[in-house]
């Protein structure tokens, strides 16, 4: 590797680092440029996925303020992430990728339209407030298994995802969403780094270069959306969301 691709490598995990941190999507930077470099497509997948994930724990830190009193909620949501993950690795190293990238598009599309419509959407399946507990704990936990799948599978837009089903079905502040989606992208990342480590081909090489600078950008970008206006940052999310399905939509159909 010349010294130019390391520099297009480090840029990129500060960038995804940070975009991760404040809407998701950061794999959207990271695996171009690792497919850039010359890796195939599936060995760039698998080094993207254990590259990001040192990103995902300085964003967790990051946000660690508005994780506060959400304790129990994180705790009822890991294993659900855990066992979703690793439903989504399965999937990757065992079948073929073409029928899901077909389906990808939709879902980031899907997830970023949702967000942005979110209280329309509450006028339809209920305001949170007026979900039984035991409705709300099981919503919730059906929502991260379904998004940990995928986000063991492929994972970019992975946070978009969270945070528009999330604001549904939890009523907190954006940014308290934010970070517990922080604390859920984190435990995916961490199962596909065990997973991918053992049972996949990762250039350790790229792994090198672009971890660190996704844990530069994650802290960054976990401190820039603390400090954003709720609107702002649902604003951001939404944009993000929109160009990376719109993106993922030309690379399935017309790339």
């Amino acid at each position: 590797m010349d010294l130019t691709h390391a520099l297009l490598l480090i840029v990129a995990g500060l960038a995804a680092g940070a975009v991760n941190a404040i809407a998701g999507g950061g794999s959207l930077i990271t695996f171009p440029s690792l497919l850039a470099v010359g890796l195939p497509s599936v060995e760039a997948n698998v080094t993207n996925s254990v590259s990001v994930f040192p990103g995902y724990v300085s964003s967790v830190v990051g946000s660690r303020a508005d994780l506060a009193g959400q304790g129990r909620r994180v705790r009822a949501t890991v294993l659900a992430a855990v066992a979703g993950t690793a439903v989504g690795c399965a999937l990757l190293l065992l079948t073929p990728a073409r029928a899901f990238e077909i389906v990808v598009p939709f879902l980031v599309l899907a997830a970023a339209a949702t967000l942005a419509f979110q209280e329309r959407l509450r006028g339809l399946v209920g305001h949170p407030r007026a979900m039984s507990p035991r409705r709300a704990a099981v919503t919730l936990q059906s929502v991260v298994f379904a998004g940990a799948i995928y986000g063991g599978y492929f994972g970019a837009a992975l946070g978009v995802m969270y945070v528009a089903a999330l604001a549904l079905i939890i009523d907190e502040p954006l940014k308290r969403i934010n970070a517990l989606k922080n604390i859920l992208s984190a435990t995916v990342g961490l199962v596909t780094l065990l997973v991918f480590a053992v049972f996949a081909e990762v250039d350790w090489s790229a792994v090198l270069l672009v971890a660190p600078a996704t844990v530069v950008g994650g802290y960054t970008g976990a401190r820039l959306a603390r400090r954003l206006p709720a609107r702002v940052l649902k604003y951001v999310i939404v944009t993000f969301g929109t160009a990376i399905g719109l993106l993922l939509f030309y690379r399935a159909f017309l790339g």
